[in-house]
């Protein structure tokens, strides 16, 4: 199946944005359906425990696969304002370099996630009935963290080139593949967490394939001997772009694990409503951060165009869709999250109910400042895109201490609320920087062309 690059350089913002970000929706939508599908399955089929175990997974998931996720984003950034730029070698230089700088980041973080996994657990006060269950289902996960790098690399190549439908194609595909398995894996073979890891390593094999076979179809992609060559400059350019992003997921993932640890001191029913919940963040999520990916593309290429105007007015259109969204997703939560929460979980009627009740509580609260992260997501995909993964990093160190100072100290005073609360302040702390960080940028990008145009 060909990609389809897009110039965003010319023509209607609001259209090509929409259009651009659309098949990112439907395509996250079904890779979010990796999680949902697991939960459901291992929930409905394993109960309360299995379920508990997979979801205190997710910020240590997030923590490991984060970073060479964020590492690939970052080196997507070069490749768009390339091809914005019209420049095909130095295109292919960067797509070469990335591979090499992917291949030495896998083999790091496999050694040590595996090797560190365990006494992260521990550290983390998880329960004696969860522990081993949760350590079993990330050793499996890790073992594929090529597949994760590989498709992450891969798409985000395909996004920066205007090719938005591969990715979606590639993530259904895998989507259907992982429900398939889990069925399989889970309710046929009983093979339990074990089953739904294996199924989603699986899966995100096929969705590596499917991107791998789109990009050999691009003619001005094929790479030569010499792009696969150590280039020090261009790998340096691309660790610029990319660390910081990288890090940024690292440091957020971290106010996750310390938010994680206060909510197994709750007890075992806390974690399970409020870990059954974060398993929709996900879904609640993917709307605004498919929004900032389009932007992030579409600001990259107009960077490299020079079109600065472009850019100005395509965040503005952003932001309003953003907003719209936002208040979209919340009323769906609000009405019916209870209803959806309650299909992940079957055990003891008694004890369903307690967990869906601190979940929904902790929906809810997400719900009301959704639009917070969603401009967040719009303006941090914008500053990548205009080559600034500095201010986006420190954003997520603000992120990192607003999560971790409101879920120490807020539970001191309100209780179990706190917990809930200190998502949402955590967004907004990195929200007001980041609409800072934008407007630093754009008069330093202005004040630099007009010196360029003046000579």
């Amino acid at each position: 199946m060909p990609a389809r690059t897009k110039d965003m350089t010319r023509g209607n913002p609001t259209r090509l944005i929409l259009t651009f970000c659309l098949p990112i929706i439907a395509g996250n939508l079904f890779q979010q359906l990796y999680s949902l599908v697991d939960t459901l399955v291992i929930g409905q089929v394993e109960g309360v425990t299995a379920l508990a175990a997979v979801s205190s997974a997710g910020w240590l998931d997030w923590l490991v696969l984060g970073l060479a996720m964020g590492l690939a984003q970052g080196f997507s950034i070069q490749v768009a304002q390339c091809f914005g730029a019209e420049d095909y070698d130095g295109l292919r230089c960067a797509v070469g370099q990335s591979i090499l700088l992917a291949a030495g980041v896998v083999a790091l973080l496999t050694v040590l996630s595996q090797s560190l996994l365990y006494p992260t657990l521990v550290l983390l006060r998880s329960p004696e009935n969860t522990i081993d269950l949760t350590c079993q289902y990330l050793r499996i996960i890790f073992s594929g963290i090529t597949l994760v790098m590989g498709f992450n690399l891969l798409s985000g190549i395909l996004r920066s080139l205007g090719d938005s439908r591969t990715p979606l194609y590639a993530m259904t595909a895998a989507a259907i593949c992982n429900i398939v398995l889990d069925i399989l894996f889970v309710a046929t073979f009983r093979w339990g967490v074990a089953g739904v890891a294996i199924a989603t390593v699986i899966s995100q094999g096929v969705s590596c394939l499917i991107c791998l076979a789109a990009l050999r179809k691009i003619p001005f992609l094929r790479l030569s001997r010499a792009d696969l060559r150590p280039d020090a400059k261009t790998m340096r350019s691309l660790l610029r772009l990319g660390l910081p992003v990288s890090f940024q997921n690292g440091i957020i993932a971290i106010g996750g694990l310390v938010l994680q640890g206060v909510v197994n001191s709750f007890g075992f029913i806390f974690m399970a409503g409020f870990n059954a919940a974060t398993r929709l963040t996900g879904l609640i999520e993917l709307a605004g951060s498919s929004l900032g990916s389009a932007m992030g593309t579409f600001a990259g290429q107009n960077l490299g165009a020079g079109r600065l105007d472009r850019v100005q007015l395509g965040l503005r259109r952003a932001s309003q869709i953003a907003v719209g969204m936002a208040l979209f997703v919340a009323a769906c939560m609000l009405l019916w999250g209870k209803q959806l929460l309650s299909l992940f979980i079957n055990d003891q009627p008694e004890l369903v109910d307690q967990v869906l009740t601190v979940g929904y509580r902790y929906l809810s609260v997400m719900s009301l400042g959704l639009f917070m992260l969603y401009l967040l997501f719009v303006y941090r995909s914008t500053l990548q895109g205009l080559g600034d993964t500095m201010i986006p990093m420190v954003s997520g160190m603000v992120e990192l201490a607003m999560r971790i100072g409101c879920a120490l100290l807020l539970p001191l005073l309100v209780g179990e609320w706190g917990v809930y609360i200190a998502e949402i302040s955590a967004w907004i702390g990195a929200a007001i920087l980041l609409i800072w960080g934008y407007y630093h940028r754009m008069r330093h990008l202005r004040a630099r062309i007009s010196a360029k145009a003046a000579l």
